[in-house]
Formats: C-alpha cells, sequence, structure tokens
C-alpha cells in the first residue's frame, strides 16, 4: 500500500476496533447481572447487554474472532508498511542490506506488537473492569449486530470449542454465575476478618450463618427431652400455667405418648376447648432435611417448632434455636 496515510487510518481502525471486542469481553465478564436487570427496564442497551450476558459462551467467541481478525490483518498491513518504512532508514545509517532487513522486520513487529497490546487490548481491558455495567451497556448494540452477522460462524466455533471441552471431561456454560457460592462467600469472611476490615461480632454471625448452608436439622436440633408439653384434654387454665410455669408460649399437644399437635397459649385466653380443640399440626421434618430448606419450610408453613425424626431418635428445632445459631452474639 503506497499511502502512509491510508496505511495510518487503517490502522487506527484495526487498533480501535480490537480494543471495542476487548472491552466486550470484559465488560461482560465483570458486571453484575443484577445490576443490569435493574437498568434494562429503562434502556434498550441495558436489556441488549442483558441478552448477551445470558449467551456469554457465543458472546466470548465473537470476541475472540473479532480480535484475532484484527491482530491478523494489523500483521498483514501495518507491520509490512512499518518494515518497508524502517528499513531503507536503517540502511541510510551504514547497515548491511540484510542487517537493515532484518532489524526492519524485527523493530516492526515490536512496534506493531506494542501499540496492539498497550492500546487495542491493555487500555480497554483497564477501562471495562474499571466500569463494568457502563461498558457492557454503552457497547452492547453494535455487538448485538456484530454477533447477528456473524451468529452461524459464531455458533460453529463455539460447538467445536465445547466438543473439545467435553473430550477432556469438563462441561460448558453459557452463563456466568452472578452469585458467589458458599465456599468463595467463608474465606472472604475470613479474609476480612483477618485484615481487621470486618467487625469481630459481625465476623460470628456471618460464620454461623455460612455453616448452617452444610448442616442438618438432625444435626442441630435438641434431643435432651426437655419440651413443653400438655396433654390433649388440658383445659385452658392447664395451658396457661404450663406456659407460665415454662416460659414457653407454643406447647406440644400429647396424646399419650405421641406427639399429634402444637398449641399457642394466646388461643387459650378466650376459649374453653381442650388443648385437642385447640391445637394445630405439628411440622415434622427429616433429620437429613438441609436447615435453609428447614426455615423456608418453617416460613411457608408459618411453623416456629418442627420435630424432627430419624434414625438418631426424636428431636425439636425452633425458630429461635436457629436464630440463635444465626445470632450467637446477640443471643449471648
Amino acid at each position: 500500500m503506497n499511502s502512509p496515510w491510508a496505511v495510518v487510518a487503517i490502522t487506527v481502525g484495526l487498533i480501535s476496533l480490537s480494543a471495542f471486542f476487548v472491552a466486550v469481553e470484559f465488560a461482560l465478564i465483570a458486571a453484575r447481572r443484577s445490576r443490569l436487570e435493574d437498568a434494562a427496564a429503562a434502556s434498550a442497551a441495558a436489556r441488549a447487554a442483558l441478552r448477551s450476558a445470558g449467551e456469554l459462551s457465543l458472546l466470548l467467541a465473537g470476541a475472540q474472532l473479532g480480535i484475532t481478525a484484527c491482530t491478523l490483518l494489523l500483521g498483514a498491513v501495518t507491520k509490512p508498511a512499518v518494515h518497508h518504512a524502517i528499513t531503507p532508514w536503517l540502511a541510510g545509517l551504514g547497515a548491511p542490506s540484510w542487517a537493515a532487513d532484518a532489524s526492519g522486520f524485527v523493530l516492526a513487529l515490536a512496534i506493531v506488537t506494542f501499540l496492539h497490546l498497550v492500546i487495542g487490548e491493555m487500555a480497554p481491558k483497564s477501562w471495562a473492569i474499571a466500569h463494568p455495567e457502563r461498558s457492557a451497556t454503552l457497547l452492547a448494540l453494535p455487538m448485538r449486530g456484530f454477533m447477528f452477522l456473524t451468529r452461524p460462524l459464531l455458533r460453529g466455533l463455539n460447538h467445536a470449542a465445547n466438543w473439545c471441552l467435553r473430550r477432556v471431561g469438563v462441561t460448558p456454560v453459557d452463563e456466568l454465575a452472578d452469585a458467589q457460592d458458599p465456599d468463595a462467600l467463608r474465606q472472604l469472611v475470613e479474609h476480612s476478618a483477618t485484615v481487621g476490615t470486618l467487625d469481630e461480632r459481625y465476623y460470628a454471625n456471618l460464620t454461623s450463618a455460612l455453616e448452617l448452608e452444610a448442616l442438618s436439622v438432625g444435626q442441630v436440633a435438641r434431643r435432651d427431652g426437655a419440651y413443653s408439653d400438655v396433654q390433649a384434654d388440658a383445659t385452658p387454665e392447664e395451658i396457661q400455667q404450663t406456659a407460665h410455669a415454662t416460659g414457653h408460649l407454643r406447647l406440644l399437644v400429647r396424646d399419650g405418648s405421641d406427639t399429634v399437635g402444637v398449641v399457642h397459649v394466646r388461643d387459650s385466653l378466650s376459649s374453653s376447648g381442650s388443648a385437642r380443640t385447640l391445637m394445630r399440626p405439628v411440622l415434622s421434618l427429616p433429620e437429613s432435611t438441609p436447615v435453609y430448606e428447614a426455615l423456608r419450610t418453617m416460613r411457608e408453613t408459618r411453623s416456629h417448632l418442627v420435630i424432627v425424626d430419624g434414625p438418631s431418635g426424636r428431636g425439636l428445632l425452633t425458630l429461635t434455636d436457629l436464630l440463635h445459631r444465626l445470632l450467637p452474639s446477640e443471643a449471648a
């Protein structure tokens, strides 16, 4: 290409295009999906970014295709032009023709690589990471247009890459997880406490909450047998006396040795019926039930206590027990 200005224009265009693809790639990886969802109601660009986040594997394939194409074109256009411009200058300094040609090739390669690496990759990467949601939204619509034009090719490339991954036992994913797993959160909490950025009280509370994720109700249920209960034929006065003596508002209702329900002392204040007529069903769960699932079930059924059954015997778990486990510093 004879015109140096044409070479400069093409080079600037290719480096800019490479910067665009790099920024798109890092922006969608760093962006929080929840923030994009909040902005999607009022912004078409945010909705486009959200769609791209939902097919991240395909978007990354498009970004890599664009970056690779720009790199190859820089090597085909800019590097030879710089090489041919430098070689006569080096020869004019007295270098042998072979040395001038070899040195020109190395210098041209270094110059083009430096420009592409710093301006076309590192700078846009840093900008995208510093402003992930803003950059993802700003670049979403043109990237969606590129993906629309090249989608068949991208699907083919993506399918080939996924096939290679499955051959080595790796399951491909098309969407980046937006939440931290419990192990990552636990490490973050421990690190924050170690460096002194997290109060010791909050550290204890957060650690207890994360520990519950791995526990079952059988591991936290009380099995000491010291349960507050009344017989099914107990009168309202007997219910109130038992509640006053034990300090518990909810009492198990027994028919002999069997637990048949639970009664709240409040229900006995305006009724003359027995505990059997006032009781409500008692929630019973197997001891292998995860604590977080038990909490959800208790919330949905409005139950404040659970009977835990299993090979280890019968136990009792109350909402207060779980709160004390979650907030040990507050309970103390």
